[in-house]
């Protein structure tokens, strides 16, 4: 058996090895580095795959919210509400541009933004709201965009997690995760769904104007060269990576199948152990099972997590401590206990091996390591 990784880029390298060697020897072969023919075939298919007119390529994921926040014309002081259990990335960016972080709850089954949170921590002075599609599926874009447009609202999307997966409203139809706010933001980090060999990030946009304003601000503030009409950044998606990324989009829904694959296989082994709760797969998204996380029930986690490492299994804590109780973020606004939900799955949450290349072998090793503790 091969050894158990929680993501296993090497062995998906492998499976396309061709592909991605030639890839990269016609960028290399091209000296087209930054932005090059390669950058604007990727962002081209991209645009296709998510039904979307602007994909605007940038230098990663979190580049990608805070050139977001910069185009929409946001001003310090102006707040945007965002989730308490998510990466840091999220909150870091409103901080960096001197907006006014807003955090609410989470729902505890999806552990997603919670609409009725998000409602409630609306102000006057409330600019922007940032859902994100955490660990595989969508928040509740439905009764978010409602929310959004009631208030006049921005809506920028964290799709750092969840890029292929499709929202289904309300009438049937299909939207991509991403594609439904304003704007969407996503990662291209190599553990990623789809991820690059490097650091990436694109932003998407149905809005002309808007995407002409993204378009300026990840370069320098620049639109002819040499005149700067506006502060910008420096943020680009290299050829090199945007080649790589053309070619495993085009596998994006066969892993996302892999990994919803390795989750079934998860769920029907833990299916009824009262001291696990297998992830809750909310009714209007398709998961993509970017993490596989469980609940751990009246069991001790570290002692779990020590027991897997001890068999060669890693399982990971995504996140052990909520944006309102990490240090850098310590705001009188909040306190312990504020965020109930939130502070609970920090406690208690785990995730398993979760990748395109899992096979069964492996999966029943895992799932025989966690039962052998849990039943103990």
């Amino acid at each position: 058996m091969n050894k158990i990784q929680m993501v296993d880029l090497r062995s998906q390298y492998l499976n396309m090895k061709s592909e991605i060697d030639n890839a990269i020897h016609e960028v290399i072969d091209s000296c087209a580095f930054i932005n090059g023919p390669a950058v604007a075939a990727f962002q081209k298919d991209l645009e296709k795959y998510l039904g979307i007119k602007h994909v605007i390529p940038c230098a990663n994921g979190t580049d990608a919210l805070q050139v977001s926040m910069m185009a929409l014309g946001l001003q310090p002081g102006d707040e945007v509400i965002t989730t308490s259990f998510t990466f840091i990335a999220t909150a870091e960016v409103i901080a960096l541009l001197r907006l006014t972080p807003v955090l609410v709850d989470v729902d505890p089954d999806t552990f997603n933004i919670d609409p009725e949170a998000i409602e409630k921590a609306i102000t006057p002075k409330t600019k922007a709201i940032v859902p994100v599609h955490l660990f595989g599926q969508t928040a509740p874009m439905e009764e978010i965009m409602k929310i959004a447009s009631k208030y006049k609202l921005f809506v920028i999307e964290d799709n750092c997690q969840a890029i292929g997966a499709d929202y289904i409203f309300s009438d049937g139809s299909l939207k991509k995760a991403g594609t439904i706010g304003q704007i969407g933001c996503t990662s291209f980090f190599p553990s990623k769904n789809l991820g690059c060999y490097g650091d990436g990030g694109a932003i998407f946009t149905d809005d002309d104007e808007l995407a002409k304003q993204l378009r300026v601000v990840v370069n320098h503030g620049m639109a002819v060269r040499y005149y700067h009409d506006y502060v910008g950044v420096n943020s680009r998606l290299d050829s090199i990576q945007a080649a790589i990324l053309k070619v495993k989009l085009q596998y994006l829904d066969q892993y996302a199948a892999k990994r919803r694959a390795a989750a079934d296989f998860y769920d029907k082994a833990f299916a009824g152990n009262p001291r696990l709760r297998t992830p809750v797969r909310y009714s209007k998204s398709n998961h993509v099972f970017h993490q596989y996380t469980l609940v751990a029930k009246d069991l001790d986690r570290a002692a779990l997590i020590a027991h897997l490492n001890s068999k060669g299994i890693p399982a990971m804590i995504y996140y052990p401590v909520p944006l309102h109780l990490q240090k850098a973020y310590i705001d009188p606004r909040y306190k312990p206990g504020d965020f109930p939900v939130t502070e609970a799955l920090s406690d208690s949450v785990f995730s398993l091996p979760m990748h395109t290349e899992l096979d069964n072998e492996q999966l029943a090793c895992i799932t025989a390591a966690v039962l052998e503790f849990v039943n103990a």
